[in-house]
């Protein structure tokens, strides 16, 4: 049962203690500014967990490395996050010559209609006795279109443009179906699919891959002017650093029709998680060592909590020949409503207690109605929004009694969709509501939900599960 009240039990760091974070897109901002602040209070985190965009703060924060994140030059406040999950390069190319074109296709009922004002301009200065001024002003605008209108201009360029707009529009949705043929062979073969096959996912991940690979360099080289290898092997020497806190990533394979567990744990739990009973007798299956046979795969992992389903193109990680999979290549991405699942994937390493971060704001209640988005990046936000929202109160509701503490930060409100990554205009507030000021939210809530309130004893209970 959720309570505001004063829990019987406390919050204790005699407890091993799991971070988890969860969300899509632009959630990630929140999550940088809760751990801002729980890297100031010194709060002890023995695990920490994501799925979705939480993945990205996951990697970060376990090996203190969380700066990166919100830091005025850090991934949440940089002007390059506005980019993030922005459209796909031949897509948007066609989408501009589409646009060109129509604009192209204007420009004559654009002549039209001036030609219907410079008469009424016209017809007024007649009215004022200006009869030579209007039969001057009306001849010299239909002196400008009889040579616009001349065989040799308009009727001869305007459709060599049109046309040349839309075959740059083609040959842009022809280069990403020859791109995505040449690489079928190579990854995973694919259907024909008709127009989606030729047009493919509209957004894509990977402006934040690349921005957090970067990022992540920056971190492990330090001060040493060295080139960032490739990402397979950027994934190891994450591994191999020393003092990292435990890791844990969840993804969705597509292919086999369940979760995938991506896990860099201590001795003490890494043999009991990874051989744990499940119901179909395949933990290693789902179950990924980051420090064994699985260490190549933490970008893939990576990668695979960043894909939004439909929105994004699945990421494909082709499986070790002698593991379980035997070598075939899976199409992942995340699942909006795994919280559940990771909830129960850290109780199974270990954890004893439990903070959950969510970007979600709590369930509306009457007069809270605001105007629907038009745009497709604001209603697929505004979907992702509300299914997170709900598999949040199911998991917390279903993880009562599992753990010693479970404790949950989110926003009072938050006008973001996880796609408005340029901001928003927040209709309660009647003003824009941007990123950076997301990141400075977390950092409030933080200290007001739980450093004030549990760690230092003092001001309101936080919102919390308890058996």
């Amino acid at each position: 049962m959720i309570t505001p009240d004063r829990p019987d039990r406390q919050y204790s760091t005699r407890l091993r203690t799991a971070l988890v974070l969860t969300g899509t897109g632009t959630a990630g901002a929140y999550h940088a500014g809760v751990l801002r602040a729980l890297h100031e209070a010194g709060v002890r985190i023995d695990l920490v967990a994501g799925r979705g965009i939480g993945a990205l703060g996951a990697i970060f924060a376990a090996v203190d490395g969380g700066q990166r994140l919100w830091s005025s030059e850090g991934l949440w406040k940089h002007e390059s996050v506005r980019g993030a999950y922005g459209w796909r390069t031949p897509l948007r190319v066609a989408g501009w010559a589409l646009v060109a074109a129509c604009a192209l296709l204007a420009i004559p009922v654009a002549l039209l209609a001036i030609g219907v004002l410079v008469a009424a301009v016209g017809a007024l200065l007649w009215l004022l006795s200006l009869t030579g001024v209007s039969t001057a002003f009306t001849s010299a605008y239909a002196r400008s279109i009889d040579a616009l209108f001349a065989p040799t201009s308009l009727p001869t360029i305007l459709p060599r443009l049109v046309v040349f707009c839309l075959l740059v529009a083609i040959g842009a949705l022809a280069v990403s179906l020859g791109v995505a043929v040449f690489r079928a062979p190579l990854r995973r073969r694919v259907r024909p699919g008709g127009i989606w096959r030729l047009v493919g996912a509209p957004l894509s991940a990977n402006a934040v891959l690349d921005q957090t690979s970067i990022e992540l360099w920056n971190l492990i080289r330090g001060a040493a002017p060295i080139a960032a290898p490739p990402r397979a092997e950027l994934g190891r020497k994450y591994v191999d650093l020393q003092g990292f806190r435990e890791l844990m990533l969840l993804a969705h394979d597509m292919d086999a029709r369940r979760d995938m567990v991506f896990a860099l744990l201590g001795d003490s739990q890494r043999a009991r998680f990874f051989t744990r009973p499940v119901l179909d007798g395949s933990r290693q299956a789902e179950a990924f060592d980051l420090a064994g046979v699985g260490r190549e795969h933490l970008f893939d992992a990576l990668a695979a909590s960043l894909t939004i389903p439909v929105a994004t193109d699945p990421h494909l990680i082709r499986f070790p020949a002698e593991g379980p999979w035997r070598g075939e290549t899976h199409r992942l991405c995340d699942r909006p409503g795994s919280l559940e699942r990771l909830l129960e994937e850290v109780s199974v390493a270990g954890a004893e207690q439990v903070i959950v971060l969510s970007a979600a704001p709590p369930p509306a209640r009457p007069h809270e109605l605001s105007s629907g988005r038009a745009d497709l990046r604001g209603r697929a936000g505004e979907q992702l929004g509300a299914f997170e929202a709900a598999a949040l109160r199911d998991a917390m509701e279903r993880a009562a009694g599992r753990f010693a503490g479970l404790f949950l930060i989110r926003p009072a409100h938050n006008p973001l969709g996880p796609l408005d990554f340029g901001g928003v205009y927040d209709e309660r507030s009647d003003r824009p509501y941007f990123l950076a000021e997301l990141v400075d939210r977390g950092y409030e809530d933080a200290y007001r939900q739980f450093i004030d309130p549990v760690i230092a004893a003092s001001g309101d209970r936080i919102e919390r599960v308890q058996s």
